[in-house]
């Protein structure tokens, strides 16, 4: 007998959420190689679908069911470059001892935990990362922010990974908090505590004008080298997307010897490989410049600033699907499809064990070709 897929059902105030999907009848321990295809085609399709009541599951599946999507690649999608101690994912993520492509990430200690006698998580905090931080006292009185929207990818070496499992282990005792955008838009968005914040890649195509489309088309994506060594003393934007320009970025002499090869430039817009549909895909923190009718802008302030005029709407509110964790989900995101975010202002004593696994790919993003775009060209010129 096959699984069921329920599309999430969104809210009237989730009136951009195109997206996601629910599984409650399949148990990853035993995923067929039938039922796999039919996963795959659903991750693909939902670009996050959630597989609940997994809380049986051991390390080396999650692994090999996440291998799966990806069968020639076995190296975690960051490799050893998150491992720099100053690197800003360095204090997230910790390996486990007998599955090192499986991370364990949370918050508060964890003991005798999958090879682990005992181990101090910390969940990531906007106050290390974000320019202007909340008050204590606004913490106090639940809000949050996002921390940092953005892809699993390394952004240099590696290509990134295309799925993305995490698993939800164990979630602290329930409470709301309010994601405050502080953007002089008074955007807020309700949320479970330790919340994961997701957004379409294709909605955000979708909801961009005609000329931003276009433009986004004649677009290629340059990251900085070692990007997270890169950034590790620069600060983001209140809303998590994209990071302020102060000139803290490090310089060439600073960061470590940089293989010009590995240098990763991207297409802005990518194809799903299912759906055929055009996604925008932009870390926007790691990116060092953009290039326009080949053609390099040159200006990280420029170029952070006409990034965030083409992100910035698809993370509105309605547009926002911010899963509530239940012990024992499993969530599988096309990482290629979507950005996330981690959200939420966790206190030392709320213990959240999570499981993060993904492969760098062995394959570039899809480029979008001049006949995937030409319906919008059309659109534009009939406007």
């Amino acid at each position: 007998m096959t699984f069921t897929i329920e599309p999430i059902k969104p809210t009237a105030a989730q009136s951009g959420v195109d997206f996601g999907a629910m599984i409650h009848d399949l148990d990853l321990e035993t995923l067929s190689d039938h039922d796999f295809k039919k996963l795959e085609e659903a991750v693909y399709t939902y670009q996050v679908v959630v597989v609940r009541n997994q809380s049986h599951l051991q390390p080396k599946t999650q692994y090999e069911v996440t291998k799966r999507f990806d069968p020639e690649v076995d190296l975690y999608g960051h490799g050893k470059q998150h491992r720099a101690k100053e690197s800003v994912i360095a204090r997230d993520l910790s390996p486990l001892p007998d599955v090192p492509q499986v991370q364990l990430l949370g918050n508060g200690v964890v003991k005798n935990y999958q090879g682990i006698e005992e181990r101090k998580l910390t969940h990531p905090d906007h106050r290390v990362f974000h320019h202007t931080p909340l008050s204590e006292e606004d913490i106090a009185n639940g809000k949050t922010r996002f921390y940092r929207w953005h892809m699993d990818a390394a952004l240099y070496k590696l290509n990134l990974p295309k799925v993305t499992s995490l698993f939800g282990f164990k979630n602290p005792e329930p409470r709301r908090q309010t994601v405050v955008y502080d953007d002089g838009t008074g955007h807020t968005l309700d949320v479970q505590l330790g919340t994961t914040a997701f957004i379409s890649g294709q909605h955000a195509f979708e909801i961009l004008p005609p000329d931003l489309k276009e433009l986004a088309f004649r677009t290629q994506v340059k990251y900085a080298p070692h990007p997270y060594l890169w950034m590790s003393k620069a600060k983001s934007n209140s809303t998590g997307l994209g990071m302020v320009s102060e000139g803290k970025e490090l310089t060439r002499d600073e960061l470590p010897p940089i293989e010009e090869d590995a240098i990763k430039i991207y297409p802005m817009l990518w194809k799903n490989p299912v759906t055929n549909k055009i996604h925008l895909q932009v870390h926007p923190a790691a990116v060092e410049d953009l290039i326009i009718d080949g053609k390099p802008v040159g200006d990280l302030k420029k170029v952070r600033e006409l990034l965030y005029k083409i992100q910035r709407p698809a993370i509105n509110p309605e547009n926002v699907y911010a899963h509530e964790w239940k012990d024992g989900d499993l969530v599988f995101f096309h990482n290629r499809g979507v950005l996330h975010s981690v959200v939420g202002s966790l206190k030392e004593t709320d213990i959240r064990i999570f499981q993060q696994c993904n492969m760098a790919s062995a394959s570039e993003p899809i480029p979008v070709t001049e006949e995937d775009f030409a319906p919008y060209r059309l659109q534009k010129t009939a406007a």
